[in-house]
C-alpha cells in the first residue's frame, strides 16, 4: 500500500486548506484511514480518522468544528478540509492507513493511536502565519 499526501502550503490564520491522500490498493474501501500531524520538537499527534464506510469520523478536540475528514472510496482518496486555521495547526501532516479490516475482516485497533496504522504517507507541510 502506498499513500501520497498533498495539498499543504502556507496560509494566513483564518484561512483554509484541503489535504488529499491518494492510496494504492484494491481494498482501500476496507481500510481505516487517519490524519496525524507533527510539529517541530513535538510528538506525532492524532488529528482525525474515518472508518471504512465513512459512516463514522473521529477528531482531536482542538480541531472539532474546524476540520472535516472524508473519503471517496471510488477514487481511493481521503481528504482533510481544514478551515479557520490557527498558527498552532502548523505541522507536517501525515496520512495513514490501517489495513487490518481488509485482511482480518474486522477492526481491532484504535483510531486515535498511531501504532494501529501500518502504512504512512510521506507528509505534507502546513504552515499557518499569524
Amino acid at each position: 500500500v502506498q499513500l501520497q499526501a498533498s495539498g499543504g502550503g502556507l496560509v494566513q490564520a483564518g484561512g483554509s486548506l484541503r489535504l488529499s491522500c491518494a492510496a494504492s490498493g484494491r481494498t482501500f474501501r476496507r481500510y481505516v484511514m487517519g490524519w496525524f500531524r507533527q510539529a517541530p520538537g513535538k510528538e506525532r499527534e492524532f488529528v482525525a480518522a474515518i472508518n471504512w464506510s465513512a459512516g463514522t469520523t473521529y477528531y482531536e478536540d482542538s480541531v472539532k468544528g474546524r476540520f472535516t475528514i472524508s473519503r471517496d472510496n471510488a477514487k481511493n482518496t481521503m481528504y482533510l478540509q481544514m478551515n479557520s486555521l490557527k498558527p498552532e495547526d502548523t505541522a507536517v501532516y501525515y496520512c495513514a492507513a490501517d489495513t487490518t479490516p481488509a485482511t482480518l475482516g474486522y477492526y481491532s485497533g484504535s483510531y486515535y493511536y498511531h501504532g494501529s496504522y501500518d502504512y504512512w504517507g510521506q507528509g505534507t507541510q502546513v504552515t499557518v502565519s499569524s
